[in-house]
């Protein structure tokens, strides 16, 4: 399989792979502008030269959107193979290939979130553990920090307090999202105006900036939606998904 690094050079002409491949649609219009501003913070994004959602993406985790302290670590955004890709060795290509980037940079290691048990939108367990991966952390919610050490010398990476106990004052639904996920620039809006539609007290507040981001209530940032200050779900909402949670 051949690779293609995304660049500030090439971005406008590559495609992203999770998102349609249409740069005049909103969700890769997003997803592309947060691109261009992360690549001078070490951001590098690794996909398969066809096109499919079979990707890489990963940053220095001092420069990550998410409430984490992993000083000299690298936090990976998002391991994605899915499709016709599964079953081909294709995450092993492109985690080896963040692991020898790493290493190449001087990092102590590398680290994801995840969970007990598979989730949607998060790495999955069995094959971090399978690639030498442990727990090193864990917030209220059941959502975990995973990390690979480099050395048996390598601190060890920790959520930030506020991420622990994820728990919002608001009453009714409230998200926080950033437009990482390119799907949140169609479907969070969708959301808004159902919510509007049915009289459900709903507010979306996006997270503009890292700082922001790192202060979250919530170790998940992409994605995270509560009532009345209870976590949910990290997973994204349609209309109907929504209605069906606020019936309940």
């Amino acid at each position: 399989m051949e690779y293609i690094r995304l660049t500030r050079e090439n971005l406008e002409s590559e495609h992203i792979c999770c998102a349609i491949s249409d740069n005049r649609d909103a969700q890769v219009a997003s997803k592309k502008a947060w691109l261009a501003e992360r690549f001078d913070e070490g951001l590098v994004f690794l996909r398969s030269a066809e096109r499919g959602k079979c990707f890489i993406e990963y940053l220095p985790a001092e420069n990550a959107w998410v409430p984490i302290e992993a000083g000299g670590y690298m936090y990976i955004d998002c391991l994605w193979v899915s499709g016709s890709f599964k079953g081909h060795g294709y995450s092993n290509d492109l985690l080896g290939a963040c692991i020898a980037d790493s290493r190449e940079k001087g990092k102590q290691g590398l680290c994801i979130l995840s969970s007990e048990k598979k989730r949607p939108f998060l790495a999955d367990p069995k094959y971090l553990r399978h690639k030498g991966f442990s727990v090193c952390d864990e917030s209220d919610n059941g959502v975990q920090l995973w990390y690979l050490p480099f050395s048996d010398r390598a601190g060890k990476p920790a959520f930030r307090e506020c991420a622990r106990h994820p728990h919002v004052a608001e009453k009714g639904y409230v998200l926080y999202y950033t437009a990482q996920c390119p799907f949140n620039a169609k479907y969070v809006p969708v959301v808004e105006r159902t919510a509007r539609e049915h009289g459900i007290p709903f507010r979306a507040i996006r997270l503009e900036s890292r700082e922001a981001a790192q202060n979250a209530p919530t170790p998940v940032t992409t994605y995270a939606l509560f009532c009345d200050g209870e976590y949910l779900t990290n997973e994204q909402m349609n209309d109907r998904k929504f209605l069906k949670l606020a019936s309940r």
